[in-house]
């Protein structure tokens, strides 16, 4: 055995690691032995793989994923074919964790503001009412969110598409857009964001879009004012609305924007939530 080994105790000791997240690295191939004894199964490490396992010991505490460590731990190892390319996907993958915990802190961000509301607030009650909607033509989108923490993103897109597609459409008037949405939400959810236009002559949609009836009929409306990351609130209390009264949630929710984002403060948007009801016999 070569005097420079260091006991795996010793190793642990150097990289401020544990002997068994040691053990579990050289499981996983993220971090060998230089050595194992073949009698007893000890296992020895060299000083120069220090460095190493202080990577990975940061990287762990940074939340980045086991696979993403093994990358950048690896993206040293030289390619004589292709240089460089190592580290640009290891800089690729850790950008990806990035772009990941900024998601997730803006999730976290949006919860403590609903929070903050229930407890200026309290749970969320809207005044509601049952309206008729008459049937409406209109343009339409679908996209699918990968998660409900991807709604909000994917409606914002689909709301630029179809705006989009509409600045080369002749118009006679004010659009309004409506978000149409699960009311049973799970891992992917279908996102569908409606035009309703002013007058449409002829049979072709605007580009890019698909012509569609958008049922009328009798529907509760809840008026919600304020942020659109917000609007679950509003939607919790048009929900039990419905519940108290025995009306089972056909959905799909619409959301329907009356106020222009682009010219009032989030804290003065409007928004009409509206369920609809099946018809009294």
């Amino acid at each position: 055995m070569n005097d420079d080994l260091l006991s795996i105790g010793q190793f642990a000791r150097l990289s401020r690691l544990s002997v068994k997240q040691l053990r579990n690295y050289a499981d996983l191939g993220l971090l060998e032995p230089a050595w194992i004894d073949p009698d007893s199964g000890y296992r020895y490490y060299r000083a120069g793989q220090a460095r190493a396992a202080l990577s990975i010991g940061l990287l762990r505490s940074l939340d980045v994923p086991l696979a993403v460590v093994a990358a950048v731990i690896g993206s040293g190892a030289a390619d004589p074919e292709e240089p460089g390319v190592g580290e640009r996907r290891a800089a690729t993958a850790l950008a990806r964790v990035r772009d990941d915990l900024e998601s997730e802190l803006a999730r976290r961000r949006r919860t403590l503001r609903t929070l903050e509301r229930i407890l200026e607030g309290g749970l969320p009650a809207a005044e509601v009412s049952v309206v008729r909607e008459p049937p409406h033509r209109v343009a339409l989108l679908r996209d699918v969110a990968a998660s409900p923490e991807r709604i909000g993103a994917v409606t914002s897109a689909c709301v630029g598409r179809l705006l989009a597609a509409l600045r080369s459409f002749p118009l006679s008037g004010p659009v309004r857009l409506i978000g149409l949405f699960p009311v049973d939400v799970e891992d992917a959810v279908p996102i569908t964001v409606a035009a309703v236009l002013p007058e449409w002559h002829g049979d072709e949609p605007p580009p890019g879009t698909r012509p569609h009836i958008l049922p009328g009929g009798t529907f509760a409306r809840a008026v919600h004012v304020g942020p659109y990351d917000q609007i679950p609130l509003t939607a919790h209390a048009l929900l039990a609305w419905c519940a108290e009264r025995g009306h089972p949630p056909a959905g799909p929710l619409r959301e329907v924007y009356v106020s222009d984002p682009s010219t009032a403060p989030p804290e003065e948007l409007v928004t009409h939530l509206m369920i609809p009801l099946e018809e009294m016999s």
